[in-house]
């Protein structure tokens, strides 16, 4: 459910910009042209967004690069708090995507395995993604994730498996951190406050360049799994994506992602927490194979992704 590699046709990519969590998210990717990509990041990221990431500053915290890498001690020990990711728990999203006027429903599953991936020198976790529309499998993907030791939570890079009418149609939209030029970013920080703003990722190949902004903190929200107080407001943008809107999560203290949103757009997504479990024995043993399976098929299909180590 995350990110893509390569061409695709625009009808193809605009529908499912709409479609992704993030990393949870997962999330909502929006379109813009590589060339304009590579010219915005020449130039201060805060005049995109249009205000200081925190008061006093002008920085907007930009992609991991080889001058700025974080340290990783115990870059698998994800714990977060608003985006823990202990292995075995699984998450199910419900909600719709609209579009002209017309909405579909979508479930996302979003499960945390056991396994391991080195990208980039750094330990990441790997988790495992399932995307649906109106019942039918349209995305399989894994995504890799590793904590720094400020408590902030970086994205590594996705391997996502596309489906058409129920059948595997391929995987162009591969992207890992150090590799083809992509470049990782912050998924979530450790102790965001209103006004701080980052880069989750910039991959100029497929034209992803997503930022966040913390908009509020210490609301209330209510979801299907429940209600919850301390929540975190987080606004995601696509600074030169005119048509994009604006998607809006909610993050939750101890759970993680329990809300998406939009402001405006021409594919609007909305998504709420549905169920929150911790899976064990043959269960998790279940999900660590499917993670096998598509890290081996990843090798076999993905110039791209062959160069990664094997997950362990």
């Amino acid at each position: 459910m995350l990110l893509r590699d390569g061409p695709v046709s625009r009808e193809t990519h605009d529908r499912r910009v709409g479609q992704k969590v993030g990393v949870l998210v997962m999330a909502a990717r929006r379109v813009m042209r590589s060339a304009v990509v590579s010219s915005v990041v020449a130039v201060p990221l805060v005049l995109a967004l249009g205000a200081p990431a925190r008061a006093g500053s002008s920085d907007v915290i930009p992609p991991m690069s080889p001058s700025n890498m974080p340290d990783f001690s115990h870059p698998t020990k994800i714990d977060n708090e608003f985006f823990p990711l202990e292995p075995g728990t699984e998450w199910v999203y419900k909600g719709t995507v609209t579009e002209a006027g017309a909405s579909t429903p979508h479930e996302v599953i979003f499960t945390v395995s056991t396994l391991t991936k080195v990208i980039d020198g750094v330990k990441t976790r790997v988790v495992w993604d399932r995307d649906f529309g109106d019942g039918e499998l349209e995305e399989v993907e894994l995504a890799f994730f590793a904590q720094d030791d400020k408590g902030r939570v970086w994205n590594f890079g996705e391997y996502p498996e596309e489906f058409a009418n129920g059948k595997f149609d391929g995987a162009p939209n591969v992207w890992i951190t150090g590799l083809d030029g992509a470049r990782g970013g912050i998924h979530m920080l450790a102790d965001p406050e209103v006004g701080d703003a980052y880069v989750e990722g910039l991959v100029p190949k497929i034209d992803f360049y997503d930022v966040s902004k913390v908009a509020a903190k210490g609301l209330n929200n209510c979801v299907p799994a429940g209600c919850y107080d301390d929540v975190l407001y987080v606004k995601e943008t696509s600074p030169l994506d005119k048509t994009g809107g604006i998607q809006t999560k909610y993050y939750a203290p101890d759970t993680g992602l329990i809300r998406i949103g939009a402001i405006g757009g021409d594919s609007q997504e909305r998504m709420t927490l549905r169920s929150m479990k911790v899976l064990h024995g043959d269960a998790l043993d279940a999900v660590d194979q499917e993670v096998k399976r598509l890290d081996r098929r990843g090798h076999r299909i993905s110039d791209v992704y062959s160069e990664t180590d094997p997950v362990r």
